[in-house]
């Protein structure tokens, strides 16, 4: 696993701790093919894990990532990987410790905590994904968090469909073998 682009390209996102589902190379690079030009904007990385979107997008130009990690362990992988691309120190870069809904709900009353792009990957295991998916989705969506056009982009089992859920627009949904990707916007925002 590497960095597809950007300044971080070909960096090697080195040893994954055991129980994180990376995305993989051929996916994120579809996913960026499609998000087009990344520099300067914000972004929310949920359920990081190895932190490769988050990291990708940053390689691509965006501003501030801001990665959410309950795991200490993983979160802990995340740092040394940071450390290992010499970001450690980067004030654009920071790791929360804690579940991803908790975070939205903590993060509300940051001012600065505001973005142009979300990324929400929870597990895979049965019963996971949609407990953790649909409850923090509401969070994000009803909360303050996210910049008018803001783009959230959901993976997850083929098996396990994104449930229409109020206020939410489905922009797009492609599917890359047994992994599904959804992007998603405020139904409130006007469309171009």
């Amino acid at each position: 696993m590497r960095i597809i682009a950007g300044r971080l390209r070909g960096r090697e996102l080195g040893k994954v701790v055991d129980g994180v589902r990376p995305t993989t190379d051929r996916v994120r690079e579809s996913l960026f093919s499609s998000l087009g030009d990344l520099e300067g904007i914000s972004v929310l990385d949920l359920f990081a894990g190895t932190g490769a979107l988050g990291l990708e997008a940053y390689s691509r130009g965006a501003e501030r990532v801001m990665f959410v990690e309950r795991s200490k362990r993983v979160a802990r992988a995340l740092r040394k990987r940071l450390e290992s691309f010499d970001l450690a120190e980067e004030p654009g870069l920071q790791i929360v410790e804690a579940e991803a809904q908790k975070a939205v709900r903590r993060l509300e009353s940051d001012p600065e905590a505001r973005f142009d792009l979300v990324f929400l990957d929870p597990p895979y295991l049965e019963g996971e994904n949609e407990s953790h998916r649909e409850p923090t989705l509401e969070a994000l969506f009803s909360g303050s968090l996210l910049n008018p056009r803001a783009t959230v982009v959901v993976e997850g089992p083929t098996r396990h469909h994104l449930a229409p859920l109020p206020g939410i627009r489905v922009l797009d949904e492609r599917r890359y073998g047994d992994t599904l990707l959804t992007w998603l916007e405020s139904a409130t925002d006007d469309p171009e």
